[in-house]
């Protein structure tokens, strides 16, 4: 089709999104025909239809991070190169929702990168931190992080911000944990560009509804991608017999059960199992591919509510 530019979806609000050109330049574009829905991070080939554009096709993605419940699909971004999960010592972090935020990521192939914030706070840090002791055992980064602490000096900021250098990082987290701050730390215009985003897709309160595209760097290369809070987040897409290998530390232990089908759960001669840390005095206490209780308990409790789902 002749005339058509390539373009990054930079916002989305209904069927109206915001997309920016190879220049830079940002118009209001509408995606033509129903299948041509359009997340942020989408490289698109689009059009101009007046003062305005429309979508023509939606080009390949790499990935996308979606969360999926019973009643919809709910997409964060696409194309994205990292998840950064942002978690506080106060208020208390939610592991559930973490682990299934890591499980929707690994899913799709997505690195992850969970900062802990409000590392003056004692002793709820420590808590917290000991919290994620696991994770880290596991492979997982994860940073501590001080923004607006009573002296008004920020700790952890550039060990962070080394690791969102030349990547498209989505930020994740619940409403309380500095979010917000965060954002508009690493890209200070932020609020002067969500108004505008706001008033060209005539969305409201934006930043309460949708995902926004922040360039970090003049050179285009860094991007921060600010979502919205969530309360729950629905799992409905994963096989319940594919959360063991989304989960690194379980994943670590397969290979080694007596039946090919094994759910971890019950099964005599069950590989996994024998791993998970009970405190029994037989149990190594070294044990490399140790996976704690805890985590142990949150795969049992996803998995029985996907089979549940299954069942209707």
């Amino acid at each position: 089709m002749a005339d058509l530019q390539p373009g990054l979806v930079v916002a989305a609000h209904g069927r109206h999104c915001l997309v920016e050109s190879v220049d830079g330049e940002r118009r209001i574009c509408h995606p033509r025909g129903k299948k041509n829905a359009v997340v942020v991070g989408d490289q698109v080939q689009w059009q101009v239809t007046g003062d305005e554009g429309s979508i023509e096709r939606v080009d390949e993605r790499r990935n996308l991070f979606y969360r999926q419940d019973e009643m919809r699909t709910k997409s964060f971004a696409a194309n994205l190169d990292q998840v950064l999960v942002l978690v506080a010592a106060d208020p208390e972090f939610s592991e559930s929702q973490l682990t299934r935020a890591l499980i929707a990521a690994q899913a799709e192939g997505i690195d992850v990168l969970i900062v802990l914030n409000k590392s003056d706070l004692q002793p709820a840090f420590d808590r917290a931190w000991a919290r994620l002791e696991p994770y880290r055992r596991m492979g997982c980064t994860v940073l501590p992080l001080r923004l607006k602490s009573a002296d008004g000096s920020d700790a952890g900021l550039d060990a962070l911000q080394q690791r969102l250098d030349n990547k498209r990082t989505l930020v994740l987290g619940p409403s309380g944990v500095g979010k917000s701050t965060l954002v508009n730390r690493l890209v200070p215009e932020a609020r002067a560009q969500t108004g505008e985003i706001s008033r060209a897709l005539n969305s409201g309160k934006h930043t309460t509804t949708s995902t926004t595209w922040y360039w970090v760097d003049a050179q285009r290369r860094t991007a921060l991608i600010d979502s919205p809070g969530f309360q729950e987040f629905g799992l409905n897409h994963i096989e319940p017999m594919q959360l063991a290998h989304l989960m690194p530390d379980l994943n670590a232990t397969l290979g080694h059960c007596r039946f090919y089908n094994c759910t971890h759960l019950h099964e005599p001669g069950c590989g996994v199992v024998e791993h998970v840390q009970t405190g029994e005095p037989d149990q190594p206490a070294d044990d490399p591919l140790a996976i704690s209780e805890n985590r142990y308990r949150l795969y049992g409790e996803l998995f029985a509510e996907l089979s549940d789902k299954r069942r209707y």
